[in-house]
């Protein structure tokens, strides 16, 4: 018999038991049971170690080249390609980006493994489990919109400041739970109420009404990144708003509990950011774009799954919520009236005009609404107030009005009125 010196264990004990098959001290039936094959395999088994000892267990193509392995050249070809253009792609994204773009059709396990091989890529190491309540999907498409923003350096170096320092840039998505479809992405300056409000209503007015909005309940709607300067009321405004069109808001408690979300970007700061490198987008302006033509309907045909149930949720907006949508979605703020019918607002003085929709009295309280083109529009018993921005803060008055009403004030009647024909 030949040498057993290059056995594997597993192959040493097959051997060992045919071996005492052929010295009889084991019955075939026996063997076959420990080895877990049938009786006329053990007989072809004896046949073979008989005439060609320890040999006959190894596997013939043990140590040789697979049937199907790839061919060398084509290997040569997918490493160099990776290392010019995919270096920081992960696996399976590299694989996609390699069918799409060079016609190589591999499956991802094995640019995984030829990855590591080559130092592209490190196998990571299993984390530690951490138990979350599973949330089955909503039913309905509209029924509930995970929404959230995130900074990131999008556009990696090519979009810096004048020093060339990158700039981060924040994304705001809003996911679909029940299909698992972007329904809505854009750069905007920050995660302000602005851009938030812009976000909202450019998407109610293209998709509907969502039911309900699931949002992060401390990071979005409070002021924590240097960039968001002017948020400090955001919770407030997007409530009123929401609550104006009957959406419901949703704060979650933790990061896992919009887990959709908080994934989706996971997903977008490494597919979107390298996409945007290959596409040579350097700017939000040609992001947004790239975006909304390109991404978003390629990544939902991919990546969205089909609801439990057929149908569109998401409601239209009634007549009288398209009239009053401005007002909406407009920043809200109550300022007093002077004695002098003016109202100072943000280092502006406001004169309100002598002929007004409605009566007004000094000292009243009235609504500012910032509008998202950033006009300001003076609110008293829903009548929206006539003014003049005046070019200065104005000097005090000896003399004031009492009133401004719907007519001329101090009017006086003509010669031929009736008031004047009047006597006791």
């Amino acid at each position: 018999m030949s040498s057993m010196a290059s056995l594997t264990s597993e192959e040493q004990y097959r051997f060992d038991i045919i071996t005492k098959v052929l010295k009889k001290e084991m019955k075939p039936g026996q063997g076959a049971k420990l080895l877990g094959i049938l009786p006329r395999q053990i007989r072809r088994l004896k046949d073979a170690v008989k005439k060609q000892g320890s040999i006959a267990i190894v596997h013939k193509l043990k140590g040789k080249q697979g049937n199907h392995q790839i061919d060398s050249s084509i290997k040569t070809k997918t490493l160099k390609i990776i290392k010019e253009t995919y270096t920081d792609f992960k696996p399976t994204f590299a694989t996609e980006k390699l069918g799409e773009n060079h016609d190589i059709h591999i499956s991802p396990e094995t640019t995984r493994l030829w990855m590591i091989e080559e130092g592209l890529w490190k196998s990571r190491k299993q984390k530690k489990a951490i138990y979350y309540s599973w949330r089955p999907r909503k039913e309905y498409f509209g029924e509930l919109e995970q929404f959230d923003g995130s900074y990131h350096y999008w556009f990696e170096n090519r979009y810096c400041d004048e020093k060339g320092n990158p700039i981060e840039v924040c994304l705001l998505a809003a996911i679909d739970d029940a299909t698992g479809e972007i329904t809505k992405a854009e750069f905007g300056a920050h995660e302000g109420i602005i851009p938030v409000f812009t976000f909202w209503k450019e998407y109610i007015e293209k998709i509907g009404k969502p039911i309900s909005i699931y949002l992060d309940k401390f990071s979005t709607y409070k002021i924590n990144h240097k960039a968001a300067v002017d948020n400090s009321e955001l919770i407030t405004q997007f409530e009123r708003a929401m609550k104006s069109l009957d959406i419901k808001p949703i704060p979650a408690n933790s990061p896992q509990a919009k887990g959709r979300v908080e994934r989706l970007f996971k997903t977008l700061q490494d597919r979107l950011v390298k996409e945007m490198r290959l596409a040579k987008i350097d700017n939000p302006i040609d992001g947004n774009r790239f975006l909304k033509e390109i991404f978003i309907p390629k990544f939902n045909k991919q990546f969205s799954v089909i609801p439990t149930q057929e149908g569109n949720v998401h409601r239209p907006l009634t007549k009288e919520e398209k009239q009053i949508i401005n007002d909406i979605f407009s920043i809200h703020e109550t300022r007093r009236i002077n004695n002098d019918f003016t109202i100072q607002f943000k280092n502006h003085w406001y004169q309100l005009t002598e002929i007004q929709p409605t009566t007004v009295y000094p000292l009243s309280l009235v609504r500012i609404e910032t509008w998202l083109d950033g006009s300001v529009h003076i609110v008293l018993k829903e009548q929206k107030l006539a003014y003049i921005l005046l070019p200065e803060k104005p000097k005090k008055r000896t003399k004031q009005p009492i009133i401004l009403t719907t007519h001329q004030l101090n009017w006086k009647p003509s010669k031929d009125h009736p008031w004047r024909n009047y006597s006791k």
